[in-house]
């Protein structure tokens, strides 16, 4: 599988979206960051005010937190948008 930054990756996704979703929809983001509480808050701040439904669990060792975002987009161009946001401002998140 492509990394979620790559050009590739984001064609695919919004094709695959766009053939399997009608929209608006409900999406469900996943990543994974170090369990550090400024990352993770980082992650929820940029899906205040959406109605985004979220959720956190820590690795077995704790090294690492996933975090998983439910929330009603428009669009495959919003989903997209909001992984590329997330990526930039969010140093070492991994999107799955």
């Amino acid at each position: 599988m492509s990394q979620p930054n790559s050009e590739e990756f984001y064609k695919k996704l919004k094709v695959q979206l766009t053939e399997t979703s009608s929209w608006p929809s409900k999406y469900l983001y996943k990543f994974i960051v170090a369990s550090d509480s400024l990352k993770i808050s980082q992650i929820q701040n940029l899906f205040n005010n959406t109605g985004a439904v979220i959720n956190t669990k820590e690795s077995k060792n704790g090294k690492y937190t996933s975090v998983s975002v439910h929330v009603e987009m428009k669009n495959p161009d919003a989903v997209i948008f909001k992984y590329i946001e997330v990526t930039k401002k969010v140093e070492g998140v991994i999107s799955l």
